[in-house]
């Protein structure tokens, strides 16, 4: 009897697929499930979460390293200037990552329009959905050949190229040791910390101390060196050489952050590396089979949302590593494709400083002459070789009171730098001077930092020099782009004209 009830069953279930039964009862389940219902758990104590934010924001007020976002409005025709939206007024932007002015450059804005028009707004979803498209492979095979490598990766942004890259080598090379510069970005910081690897962190620039590292570690266990090529908050340079010169010797891979350079060092804008071997590059006399100091970087991490004007990050490296990068990082997998418009923005940005060094050589011409007429009036500029002028005031409160006369006074907007981006009692502001930054706006700027320092009593160059912050090796005016390299004769400079305007403008501030 009970077999001939379980008949109709069965036959039901010889005449259903598999697949829908096992849907069927998962669905039941779920309905029991949601129809269950669930007892509210009761709290013996709240927990105020809300007063607990506050602490933290009441704390960042206290110290005086509370972050002020000021309401800007950049325009496309105005570059380097911007509006205050508030008052209307027109202030020169000196703190921007966009060097180049390349956000507003017409063959960029123009790329940007076009693919809009064409693709529309959205990527459609992450790669592996529906987001690829000859564009990006475009991108990706132009950003490969910027720096000689085989292949390349691009990101939503040059924080998760790194924390994506570093965190999937770290879990995927066996027994992995990442030697980390103690100065490197908190995107390569983060991208270590998400992994099981043992990091050791060497001195800045320290090669004696990198090299003692790498020693104390066993041949044969995966090494990676990974270390800026510009650091952005004191403008200092690696010794790229000497590290792969200490990674060859060591057995380990170099992985180069390139993000502050790309676009504004090397003939086509490749960054430092490319830089080194400047002459040669020019000349062309790297055709593939002599080795330059680009090739024997690992893994280069770049950007194309600072000098390359739009956004996104990148890495590139060899074939093989990239197309584990693809399969393996989740912070490549699991999100959407940036959009078709910043892609073709970008690619037209790079396509474009790859042809034209106008763009990076007046950037620099205005960076040397603002540096030794600082250096001259005894401004404290953080002596590097880079494009960056960090002016050291070492106190919170100070940098930011620096910040809001400036913008306030003068119409000119640059950014306090406090804790945690640099140490306490090194707080700064950087000013990054764009080529758009000529004689007449230098003055300007000069002229009011002069009056600014007077009036606040604040620290001269001479004042800095025995604090460990400040690297007395180092010389202001010796920079990565040579006089000869960005066609001036030797300390052709406007120095002496701002020199005198801005005594005047300091002495007549000490008298008032």
């Amino acid at each position: 009897m009970a077999l001939r009830a379980c008949r109709p069953q069965m036959a039901r279930n010889l005449r259903t697929p598999s697949y829908i039964r096992q849907f069927r009862q998962a669905t039941a389940a779920n309905a029991v499930v949601h129809n269950a219902v669930i007892q509210p758990t009761v709290k013996s104590a709240d927990f105020n979460y809300d007063n607990y934010y506050q602490s933290i924001i009441d704390q960042k007020k206290s110290d005086k390293s509370y972050r002020f976002f000021r309401s800007i409005t950049r325009t496309q025709d105005e570059f380097p200037y911007a509006r205050c939206p508030k008052t209307g007024k027109r202030v020169n932007v000196w703190c921007s990552n966009d060097y180049l002015g390349m956000g507003s450059n017409p063959s960029v804005i123009k790329a940007m329009h076009a693919a809009l028009d064409i693709y529309g707004a959205n990527s459609g979803g992450s790669r592996n959905i529906a987001g690829h498209s000859p564009l990006v492979e475009d991108l990706e095979g132009t950003l490969a050949d910027l720096h000689k490598k085989e292949a390349s990766l691009y990101f939503t942004s040059g924080f998760v190229a790194n924390e994506a890259a570093l965190s999937t080598l770290g879990n995927e090379l066996p027994g992995c040791v990442f030697f980390s510069d103690e100065l490197n970005h908190a995107s390569i910081i983060q991208g270590i910390k998400n992994t099981k690897a043992k990091r050791v962190i060497w001195r800045h620039n320290d090669l004696a101390h990198l090299d003692a590292q790498l020693a104390s570690v066993a041949p044969g266990v995966p090494k990676v060196i990974i270390f800026e090529s510009v650091y952005s908050m004191c403008g200092t340079v690696a010794p790229i050489k000497e590290i792969c010169d200490l990674a060859e010797k060591h057995g380990a891979m170099t992985f180069i952050d390139e993000v502050h350079a790309v676009g504004l060092y090397g003939h086509r804008g490749a960054g430092v590396a490319e830089h080194m071997d400047y002459a040669a590059h020019k000349s062309g006399q790297y055709n593939g089979t002599q080795r330059s100091l680009m090739d024997r970087i690992d893994v280069v991490s770049g950007t194309v949302g600072k000098a390359f004007g739009t956004m996104g990050g990148y890495i590139a490296g060899s074939a093989a590593f990239i197309d584990m990068i693809r399969s393996v990082a989740r912070g490549f997998i699991f999100t959407t494709t940036q959009s078709p418009s910043v892609m073709a923005g970008a690619l037209a940005a790079v396509q474009y400083q790859r042809q034209d060094p106008s763009d990076r050589l007046a950037l620099h011409r205005n960076v040397s002459a603002m540096k030794r007429t600082m250096a001259h009036l005894d401004l404290p500029v953080l002596p590097n070789p880079s494009h960056l002028l960090p002016v050291m005031v070492g106190d919170a409160e100070q940098t930011r009171r620096v910040a809001d006369i400036l913008f306030n006074e003068y119409d000119i907007y640059v950014q306090p730098i406090n804790s945690p981006t640099v140490t306490v009692g090194t707080e700064r502001i950087r000013i990054a001077p764009s080529g758009a930054h000529g004689p007449a706006e230098q003055e300007i700027m000069i002229g009011a930092l002069q009056e600014i320092w007077a009036r606040l009593g604040l620290r001269r160059a001479s004042e800095w020099q025995n604090e460990a912050v400040w690297d007395t090796s180092l010389k202001t005016s010796t920079q990565i782009w040579t006089d000869e390299q960005l066609g001036l004769a030797p300390k052709e400079v406007l120095v002496e004209p701002i020199m005198e305007s801005t005594r005047a403008t300091a002495m007549a501030a000490a008298a008032a």
